[in-house]
């Protein structure tokens, strides 16, 4: 019989089956929340301190108390993926503003849940081809920084749902979303690169764009690698024009885009850079300094 996955649970782990959020959780009547996505690559957990210190981050801005401290989070994580002897996996860290009541006022909440939920995926184990995907510019605008800014991980992906189902209306993979100036803002769930003339070009923040963990190891790959990096301003005209484009996510890796709204990037094919990119990378993410070991300690209790 299979063994059930444990999850962590406002400091108890539990079977999968047995990890349930109350009905009147701000999380789920309100989206009231933050999250990390995280991966863990032939057991190490890639980037884990940069994923941390979002995560508080992002509850420090909308002034959610995390329960725990950072060291405790990490050990919770790290004990999540041992009791479930894991390896590869993807991680899902949460915290809710907590039980209250049906008002919209969080000060009704007294305590944030918490939980650490890690699952089975495949690993990056070498060279490989991009997936290729097709994508639309979707008509739902990125949410601006004065707004509910996608600069903070939320729960509230509203946003970026209606887009991905624009785009399954149009037949196609994902969407990419402008910002409220009509500059290329980022995929639904991922950032958005564009290779012109050489150059690799991407959105900057001021674009409504989150602050990708991947994102960030992405333009420092291509440095190390010699390939020049500029932050910008992008116009869908440039996007639809690139010799290449590509998305970079956490739980996606690396994308190659090969069409956007049905023109086709170049021959609608991975390129040479993303090609580079994504080889580059899956050498990385087992890298000992690139990231944080499962089994280096004794199973420690949080």
């Amino acid at each position: 019989m299979e063994t059930e996955l444990q999850v962590y649970l406002n400091g108890e782990y539990v079977p999968k089956s047995k990890a349930t959020v109350s009905v009147f959780d701000h999380g789920v009547l309100y989206g009231d929340g933050v999250f990390e996505g995280i991966r863990a690559y032939s057991g190490s957990v890639f980037q884990l301190d940069p994923h941390v210190d979002r995560l508080f981050a992002s509850a420090n801005y909308i002034q959610l108390k995390i329960p725990l401290d950072k060291d405790k989070i990490t050990r919770v994580i790290l004990e999540t993926l041992r009791r479930n002897k894991l390896k590869d996996a993807y991680i899902r860290v949460v915290v809710t503003r907590g039980i209250g009541d049906l008002g919209v006022n969080p000060e009704s909440c007294r305590e944030p849940t918490i939980f650490v939920i890690a699952e089975p995926v495949s690993g990056a184990l070498g060279p490989k081809e991009p997936k290729v995907v097709r994508v639309i510019i979707s008509s739902v605008r990125r949410d601006s920084v004065d707004a509910t800014t996608h600069e903070v991980k939320s729960l509230n992906y509203l946003n970026s749902i209606l887009a991905r189902l624009e785009a399954a209306n149009a037949g196609a993979d994902d969407a990419i979303m402008l910002d409220s100036r009509g500059f290329v803002s980022e995929g639904t769930v991922t950032n958005v690169f564009a290779v012109i003339d050489g150059v690799v070009y991407t959105p900057r923040t001021s674009s409504a764009i989150l602050h990708g963990i991947t994102r960030a190891r992405i333009i420092r790959l291509c440095r190390e690698l010699g390939l020049k990096v500029v932050e910008r301003e992008i116009t869908p005209f440039e996007l639809v024009s690139a010799n290449e484009v590509f998305m970079v996510g956490t739980k996606s890796e690396i994308l190659a885009v090969g069409s956007v709204n049905g023109r086709l990037i170049k021959t609608g094919r991975a390129g040479t850079t993303t090609k580079l990119l994504l080889q580059e990378f899956t050498k990385l993410v087992t890298r000992k300094e690139e990231g944080t070991p499962i089994y280096a300690e004794e199973s420690l209790e949080v």
